[in-house]
Order: C-alpha cells, then structure tokens, then sequence
C-alpha cells in the first residue's frame, strides 16, 4: 500500500499523525526520471565507490601500531569494524533503502526532527565532505614528489594541485557510470601490490610479533590510535547522498554495503597481519607511508614503487568518491527544497549535478593550499556530530514509523537498536571530549553559520527571492 504524503517546501511528513495499522512506503524523495537507467551505478561500481569512502586501500593504518604497538593495532582492526563500522552500515542500508534520495542524511533528520535539523545535518557532513576532499590533491602531491622532487615546493607544486584538481574533477562530470568503473579499475591497482606483498612476506612471518605491546619506553598515544582507527573506518553513510542514482537502490544498496565492509577490513588486516609478523623495526618508524618502506625490505624497491604509485591512485579514488558525495548531497537538498532549484541543475551531457560539482571543487582547491591541520579536526569533530544526529534519526524514526515497508530491516527491536548505537556514540562523544580548544571554537562558528544558512534560506523562501522546489514526486512507483 502506498501513503500520500503532503508537499512542503522543505520537508515532508506524513499526511496522518498516527501510524495506520498497515503497511506504510514513503515515497522517493528524489526525481529519478531525469537519471536513466543505462546512467544507473550497480553493483560491483558501487561497492568500489563505497570502499573509496571509507579507506582506499591500507594507507594510513601504520600510526595505529605507532601509538600502541602491533597487538592492539591488530585487535583494533579486527574489532572496531564491529562496534563501528557495520552499525554505520546497517543503519545506511536500512534507511538508504527507505528513503532512497540524493539527500541521504539530509532527509533521514529531516523525517525524524524536522527541517532545521535536516539543513544542520547538511551543513556538517557537507563541510566535512569538501575538507576532506581538499587533502587528497595534496596527498597525490605529496606522494609524486618523491619521483619528480621538482614538486615538492614552490610554483610547480602549486600547479600540480591546481591542475590534479580541476582534472580530477573534469572526470566526475563524466558521470557516475564512468567514476564507478574507475574507482573498479583503481582498487585493483591500487590493492593488487599489497596482497603480492603479503604473499611474500608469508615465509618471514613471526607469530610471536603479533602480541608485542610495543616496545619499552614508548608511551602509548591513545589520541592518535584512535584518530586513526576512526579515520579508517568511518564515512559509510556518505554513499546515501547517491541512492537515486543506483540502480534498484532496495537490493543494491544492502549486498553492496556489507560486501564493502568485508573488503575493507580484509583490505586492513591482511597488509597489517603481513608486515608487522615479517618485519622488525623500531616502532617510530611505523608513520604513514610506512608500508612502502616494509615492501621494500619484504621484496625489493620494485614493490616500493608499486605501492607508492598505489597510494596516487588512491587518493584518486578517494577524491573522485567524496566529490560525488558531496554535489549529490546540495543536488539532493536542491529537490526537496533546502537550497534553492539552482543548486541542482544537472548537464545536459552527462546528467552530472554540474552546480554541486564546481562549488565543491572550488570549496576544496581554496584549502587545498592552507595549513589545515586544525581545521581538517574540526571536520573531524563536525563529523561526530553529524553521526550523533545520525543514530538519533535512525532510532527516532523507529519509532515514529514502526509499519513503515523498510526493503532492509536491521533485524532488531527498538531496546537492542539503542545499546547499537550507544556503543559508537559513546566513541564519538569521546573523539569530541578531546579536541582542542581551537577545534571547539571552528566547529562551533561552521555550526553557527549552518544555522544562520537556515534561516537565511527562510527568508528567500518567504520573500520569493529564489525559486525553490515546492514538491517532490507525490507517489513513489517501482
């Protein structure tokens, strides 16, 4: 059965205040007839998609066995994926296949808490998303220049981002299709040196490594191990802002998050598992980048090399993802009215939110040349505070729909959802609890100024000074 729903310039809630004791399907909250379905990401693209926005390969877990040593880098890698990243999980294929618009996060506050929280959830994960999204050039960078050291400062460097940049976003307005199978055809490459490396490595294995604590006299930084398990781990929900664009969201989203979630971690803790038994090194050593190092004592400067190449690709991967994320999101809070009709305009050639793309790209070039250490926290912190906002949503909207058709259900009752989520919230309560004072003070003005945007988006509303979406698609049909 399906329900009507009343239009609302900014959000949309149900035509009844109770439940009816049936069935309840929401509709699309996105219009999908301007996306054909030849355009339409499927499967094995989107599980590349979904890995690149979350990890990207290996690179980056190293300063876990820094700050605690190889034991609890390991039972770090092997449990925290547990008590976060599949509740991340099944949180977004339940409520990516309710709710399967471009706004994703955006629609699932909006639902549970109305439009306020719904343009704050967009104004935190947007910013975090085009944060992160500034790095990746300069990673890309900062890897080439030990070939070419010509780039590592100076006015070649800084075309070298410039151009990376706006290349790099020329592909993303090809379109999803094309994005898909690259990031496919990059998680190959990119992945492909660190399992010969791990075969390898096999005879060398020493079991034994793998329960060293670290070694005498370094003290353990809780901080960065952390930090660091959480940046590996997280963003799984960033892929929702792009359920209108799947093919068949309602099977597709589900197989294709937990099949992530198994690559992933398998991506982690193979490499880790493979270098930390096979080499012994001073635990100082283990800084990001460390793997290309340990390759190269495992096998020769050969593998090296390969994996240093990887680590580029990578970085494209990562960007080309969270670029994607994050136009589909202002596209999607476009069509259900949180920002005005302009924002999600789409090319004519290539059916690409052209708006989103170039707003994110020029957001990201911009910090692409600051020191943004403390600001690149800030997202961090930002970040938490969407995820906070997330479970919130989740579980409230158990509540207020109860019969509502979920395709994927988490097979759950509300008591055993909440001790799901509180396990993770406590996590990012704790991320929080230890930010700086300066970090305190950026997250709060981007919040302030995300709560001026809401208001200021009211206003030309009420005064007719934009045109806005005045309705979505009142009936969702299969």
């Amino acid at each position: 059965m399906t329900q009507k729903i009343e239009s609302h310039p900014s959000t949309i809630t149900a035509a009844t205040t109770e439940p009816p004791q049936t069935t309840q399907e929401l509709p699309i909250t996105t219009t999908t007839a301007a996306t054909t379905k030849k355009h339409k990401l499927t499967l094995i693209p989107l599980i590349f998609l979904i890995y690149f926005e979350v990890a990207g390969g290996p690179y980056g877990e190293e300063p876990a066995v820094k700050a605690a040593g190889p034991l609890l880098a390991i039972l770090g890698f092997l449990i925290f994926p547990f008590i976060w990243s599949v509740p991340e999980a099944l949180i977004t294929a339940e409520l990516s296949t309710t709710f399967p618009g471009n706004g994703g996060f955006v629609i699932w506050a909006d639902k549970a808490f109305g439009p306020f929280w719904g343009s704050l959830m967009g104004t935190w994960k947007f910013l975090t998303g085009v944060i992160n999204i500034a790095s990746f050039p300069v990673l890309c960078i900062s890897y080439l220049e030990k070939i070419f050291p010509v780039l590592s400062s100076g006015v070649p460097r800084k075309l070298a981002i410039l151009g990376s940049t706006l290349f790099l976003s020329f592909v993303n307005y090809t379109g999803l299709t094309i994005v898909g199978y690259v990031a496919v055809a990059l998680g190959i490459i990119s992945l492909a040196p660190f399992i010969i490396m791990s075969l390898i490595a096999i005879p060398k294995i020493h079991p034994h490594r793998w329960i060293s604590l670290g070694q005498k006299g370094v003290k353990k930084d809780w901080n960065l191990f952390f930090n660091t398990l959480f940046w590996n781990l997280n963003f799984w929900d960033n892929v929702s802002t792009m359920a209108g664009e799947v093919d068949n969201p309602k099977k597709t989203f589900p197989v294709a998050l937990f099949s992530s979630v198994i690559f992933t971690c398998l991506g982690y803790i193979i490499p880790l598992l493979a270098v930390t038994g096979a080499v012994s090194v001073d635990q100082n050593d283990w800084d990001t980048g460390f793997m290309a190092n340990a390759a190269e004592i495992i096998s020769g400067k050969w593998l090296k090399f390969w994996i240093e190449i990887g680590a580029v690709l990578s970085a494209i991967g990562l960007f080309e993802a969270q670029l994607s994320s994050s136009a589909f999101q202002l596209l999607g809070m476009a069509e259900i009215a949180f920002l005005p009709k302009f924002f999600g305009l789409r090319s004519k050639w290539f059916n690409t939110p052209w708006v989103g793309i170039i707003l994110s790209t020029a957001i990201s070039l911009g910090m692409s040349y600051m020191d943004f250490q403390d600001i690149i926290s800030s997202a961090n912190f930002l970040y938490s505070l969407g995820m906070l906002l997330e479970f919130a949503s989740f579980l409230w909207l158990r509540r207020k729909f109860p019969l509502i058709k979920r395709p994927y259900r988490v097979p759950m009752k509300l008591p055993l959802l909440v001790i799901m989520c509180l396990i993770p919230c406590g996590f990012l309560v704790f991320i929080m609890a230890i930010a700086t004072k300066l970090v305190y003070l950026i997250s709060g003005l981007m919040t302030v100024g995300g709560i001026g945007w809401y208001f200021l988006m009211n206003f030309c509303k009420s005064k007719k000074l934009l045109k806005f979406n005045s309705k979505v698609d009142d009936i969702y049909e299969e």
